[in-house]
C-alpha cells in the first residue's frame, strides 16, 4: 500500500502500457508490407505480422506529450488530422472537448502554405450563415437558395474542424502518415514540427515524433489522441497561471509615479540653469563694458 502511493508516476506509467496493450497498438502490418526503416521500432514478428516495440511507443508517446505541453503552455494550438474510417468518431469527440482544431475530411491542398485563402472561405461561410439566420435565403431565387447551400455544406464540412484556428498551429498531430502524406509535406515546408502515429509501414523520416503502433485500430487511435488532449489540457492550465506573473510583472511598482522616458531626463538634466536675480545686473554690466569702450575709442 505504501509502495503504491510513493511511486504514483510509477503506477501510472504502468495503467497507459496497460491501456496501450490492450488497445492492440503493438500489432503491425505484414512482414510482407513493412518498410525497412521501421525496423529499430520493431519488436520481432509473429505468424506473419511485425510486432511493435512498446517501449518504443512509450518513448514517443511521452515526448510528444512533453512536447505539446509547452506548445500550448506558449500559446499555440495543435492541429490533428485524421481522415481515416477509424479516426474520425475519435478526433472529432477528443478535439472538440480539448478545444483544438482537427481534419477529418479531405484534408484540402494548401490549408497551411495558403491560409489567406482558407481564411477567406471560412468568413465566406460565416456570411452564408447569417444569410440562412436572418431570412433563411427568402429574399433569393430557388436555384440560388440552392446553390448557397451547397456551397455552405461544402465548406462546412471541409473547414468545420479548423474554424477556430486563427493562425497556423504550433504543431500536427497525424495518423497514419501515407494517407496524409500531403499535410506532412506542407508542414515540412513551413517548418511546423509533426507527430505521427506510424504502423510498420510507414515512414519514420516524414515524423520529427514519431509514436510507433497500430493506426489501423479505433481502441489504439483512442487512447493515443487521449492522452495527447491531456497534455493540451495541462498546457493551457499552465498558460493559464502564467497569465497573472506577467500582468503583475508589467504594473509598474505603487507608490510611484508615471516613469519618464530616457529622452527627457537627459533633456532636463542637461538643461541650462536659469540666471537669479544677482547674477543678472553683472552679466549685463559686463556685456556693457565692450560696448563703451568702443565708443570712446571712436571719440
Amino acid at each position: 500500500m505504501s509502495t503504491v502511493a510513493a511511486n504514483p508516476g510509477q503506477s501510472s506509467g504502468t495503467s497507459l502500457v496497460q491501456d496501450l496493450i490492450e488497445a492492440g497498438i503493438h500489432f503491425g502490418q505484414r512482414s510482407s508490407a513493412w518498410n525497412p526503416r521501421m525496423q529499430p521500432y520493431i519488436y520481432g514478428k509473429r505468424s506473419g505480422i511485425h510486432i511493435i516495440d512498446i517501449k518504443e511507443t512509450v518513448k514517443g508517446l511521452l515526448l510528444a506529450k512533453k512536447f505539446i505541453r509547452q506548445c500550448v503552455a506558449n500559446g499555440k494550438d495543435v492541429c490533428f488530422i485524421g481522415t481515416k474510417r477509424q479516426a474520425k468518431d475519435v478526433l472529432i469527440q477528443r478535439c472538440t472537448d480539448a478545444k483544438q482544431p482537427f481534419v477529418t475530411e479531405r484534408w484540402l491542398g494548401g490549408t497551411l502554405t495558403n491560409f489567406r485563402t482558407i481564411r477567406l472561405r471560412l468568413k465566406r461561410l460565416e456570411e452564408l450563415e447569417a444569410i440562412e439566420k436572418n431570412d433563411n435565403f427568402q429574399s433569393y431565387s430557388k436555384k440560388m437558395e440552392s446553390q448557397l447551400r451547397r456551397e455552405m455544406r461544402k465548406i462546412k464540412r471541409n473547414l468545420e474542424g479548423i474554424r477556430t484556428m486563427e493562425k497556423l498551429p504550433g504543431a500536427l498531430v497525424v495518423i497514419d502518415v501515407k494517407n496524409e502524406i500531403t499535410a506532412i509535406k506542407e508542414a515540412r515546408k513551413l517548418g511546423i514540427p509533426t507527430i505521427c502515429l506510424l504502423d510498420t509501414d510507414g515512414d519514420p523520416e516524414m515524423a520529427d515524433i514519431p509514436i510507433p503502433g497500430n493506426d489501423d485500430s479505433m481502441r489504439s487511435i483512442d487512447v493515443v489522441i487521449r492522452e495527447l488532449c491531456l497534455a493540451v489540457a495541462e498546457g493551457r492550465q499552465e498558460r493559464e497561471m502564467s497569465r497573472p506573473q506577467d500582468a503583475g510583472e508589467g504594473a509598474p511598482p505603487q507608490g510611484e509615479g508615471p516613469r519618464r522616458s530616457r529622452r527627457a531626463q537627459f533633456r532636463s538634466d542637461e538643461a541650462p540653469a536659469a540666471p537669479s536675480d544677482d547674477e543678472t545686473p553683472a552679466r549685463e554690466a559686463s556685456r556693457a563694458e565692450p560696448a563703451r569702450a568702443g565708443a570712446e575709442r571712436a571719440q
